[in-house]
């Protein structure tokens, strides 16, 4: 008997690829009102990963945010070895009340870095999305964000990375600061690195902005360092050669808490873990230096950010006052001078580099009054 070609209507659920050699059939998602018809279970749009450790206090209400998002997204609530108080059992309770969209994922203490890790292993959605457990987001925006990421998975074109505002709930602070990127992006249309404009100073792509394709992550086989503050900048670098595709959606979705006095950007604390913040930097460099970067705008953006993760570690070693963490900053620029001379000269003798390499004890100061005025500009803390 001879076999008839299966046709394209026969096939409702499937997508065609042409390339110069045949076609090829990829499977793709079945919209939510068809996998109702079937019964089956939603797809998950997003999967949100909640770092919690020792969280109790303030987890519940960031969980709660979350809440609105319903049966397509899938909230995966990590308890990175929590001891001193019941955020293990709180986990437990949310995915006890929540069976299908909670989520609770106990593992030994790795730090935040292991958290993400363990919320990316687990996701099951095709997007992914990290809320620390002091944070929250805006339920209206919400719901621009996930209206959007389902027009792309029931839709034909891939997107890479949803890129959102955010706001800095800065305890204490009557004038919230927005994180916009009305000078950077375009609005409402998808785009490539080509597309992209002018970033402000103090403007950088931060991860409370970002939402990744979950397969992208899994691809470039990203992975945090464990034990380690600050990686949360590797989470919006390492991975950017490989995003091909954006989109700028301009709502006020991510509210970023400041103010506890234990948390990791709380100046003295991060003064006391400068080491952590110098392997970061030294991270991100290696990744700089392996990674295949095609695009000028996106190298240009890149090496910015390398410029203010120079200028964090070395304002942080001339505000402890020690000599130690001053030879630890010296180490830091020589090693990139050692790494790649050219680079090194973009980041030492741009503005920023300058003003943080001033000589002498006058030069330290006018370091440390040009940090203070940026801070009351930019609101951070």
């Amino acid at each position: 008997l001879r076999m008839r070609k299966p046709r394209l209507k026969d096939m409702p659920f499937r997508l065609r690829l042409r390339n110069t050699q045949n076609i090829q059939i990829w499977n793709v998602p079945e919209t939510a009102e068809e996998q109702k018809r079937a019964g089956r279970k939603k797809m998950k749009i997003l999967s949100i990963a909640v770092p919690c450790y020792n969280s109790e206090a303030y987890m519940e209400k960031c969980i709660d945010s979350l809440l609105v998002g319903g049966e397509e997204v899938e909230i995966l609530i990590v308890d990175d070895g929590s001891t001193k108080d019941r955020t293990p059992e709180i986990a437990d309770e949310y995915e006890k009340n929540y069976p299908g969209i909670c989520r609770a994922i106990h593992q030994e203490n790795g730090g935040h870095g292991e958290a993400v890790n363990a919320g990316l292993r687990n996701a099951q959605g095709i997007y992914y999305k990290v809320v620390d457990s002091d944070d929250w987001v805006d339920e209206n925006a919400y719901k621009e964000v996930l209206a959007t990421l389902r027009r792309f998975v029931y839709g034909n074109q891939t997107l890479d990375m949803l890129i959102c505002n955010f706001v800095y709930e800065k305890q204490g602070a009557k004038h919230k600061k927005v994180m916009n990127y009305h000078t950077a992006f375009p609005r409402d249309k998808v785009f490539t690195w080509k597309d992209v404009k002018v970033f402000m100073l103090g403007q950088y792509i931060l991860m409370h902005s970002v939402i990744y394709r979950t397969e992208l992550l899994r691809q470039c086989n990203f992975e945090l360092p464990k034990h380690t503050f600050y990686v949360d900048n590797i989470f919006v670098f390492q991975p950017l050669p490989y995003v091909k595709t954006m989109y700028y959606l301009d709502v006020n979705f991510y509210r970023y808490f400041i103010g506890r006095t234990d948390q990791s950007v709380n100046e003295t604390v991060m003064i006391g873990r400068i080491d952590q913040q110098i392997r970061v930097t030294k991270l991100m460099l290696d990744y700089y230096e392996n990674s295949r970067i095609t695009s000028h705008k996106l190298r240009h953006y890149m090496v910015r950010y390398l410029e203010i993760m120079m200028v964090i570690c070395s304002i942080l070693a001339i505000k402890s006052g020690t000599d130690e963490n001053m030879a630890k900053k010296k180490e830091l620029w020589e090693s990139v001078k050692k790494k790649d001379v050219f680079l090194y000269m973009r980041l030492r003798y741009g503005f920023l580099g300058q003003s943080m390499n001033l000589p002498g004890k006058s030069g330290r100061q006018v370091s440390i009054a040009g940090y203070k005025i940026s801070q009351k500009f930019f609101g951070f803390n």
